[in-house]
């Protein structure tokens, strides 16, 4: 356990994950955090035992919604959070199921927790499109820029959120004003690595938002290419 001041909460959303990359991720992540706080989007599948298995001697608050709040995400982000701070969490690591750091990270942390003057550190997350390779191309561009994972909870802050059905964010708005810094681990989203996964994915944002309210249209047509440009992690 870390001393007080530096402990990681980890923060997840999850849904039908049994099957798909949990049980990898919750195994990378054990043995790095102090607690967990999972909210359970009314999975149809083991996704809360496994959970509970991977996670078994770490603090773990985990609760099971009874109908999914899938349809709209900042209800269901903006949930997670609160629930979340209600644990009094030092620094929250936001991720989720299908979301790896490079093994770095394990060791890296430590300084990070361990901070004084930044309350967040940004990461590049890479989209792979398989297990070896991540997508590279002008609509695949998120591991050029760096985006917040690993926040300080500062009680007192009243936290706002962007209230849209997709594309909210994982953490509130307002926490972009904290001083923050730009750490070199990199973090692999293996959420388009599977065919079925792209076009369940495709399918999600022609529900949700059919018209790229939220989203770019072109990016979302694109997730459907067959031949796209993909580079080496």
């Amino acid at each position: 356990m870390r001393e007080p001041g530096a402990t990681v909460t980890l923060s997840m959303v999850v849904r039908n994950e049994e099957k798909r990359y949990l049980r990898r991720m919750l195994g990378f992540y054990r043995d790095i955090i102090d607690a967990a706080v999972i909210i359970d989007d009314a999975s149809e599948d083991r996704t809360a035992e496994v959970c509970r298995e991977v996670l078994e001697g770490v603090p773990l608050t985990l609760l099971s919604l009874p109908e999914s709040l899938f349809g709209n995400e900042y209800v269901l982000r903006q949930y997670a959070w609160n629930e979340t701070v209600k644990t009094n969490p030092d620094w929250i690591l936001s991720l989720d199921a299908d979301e790896i750091f490079e093994d770095s990270f394990a060791a890296q942390i430590e300084g990070m927790v361990r901070l004084k003057e930044q309350d967040a550190v940004y990461f590049r997350l890479y989209d792979m499109w398989n297990e070896t390779h991540y997508r590279d191309d002008a609509y695949w561009r998120a591991h050029h820029f760096y985006q917040p994972f690993l926040v300080r909870h500062r009680p007192g802050v009243e936290y706002v959120w962007r209230e849209t059905p997709v594309h909210c964010g994982r953490f509130p708005r307002n926490i972009r004003s904290f001083p923050y810094l730009c750490h070199p681990a990199r973090l692999k989203h293996y959420g388009w690595a599977k065919e079925e996964d792209r076009i369940a994915k495709y399918r999600r944002y022609m529900i949700h938002d059919p018209g790229a309210r939220y989203g770019w249209k072109e990016q979302y047509d694109s997730i459907l290419d067959p031949a796209p440009n993909l580079a080496p992690f």
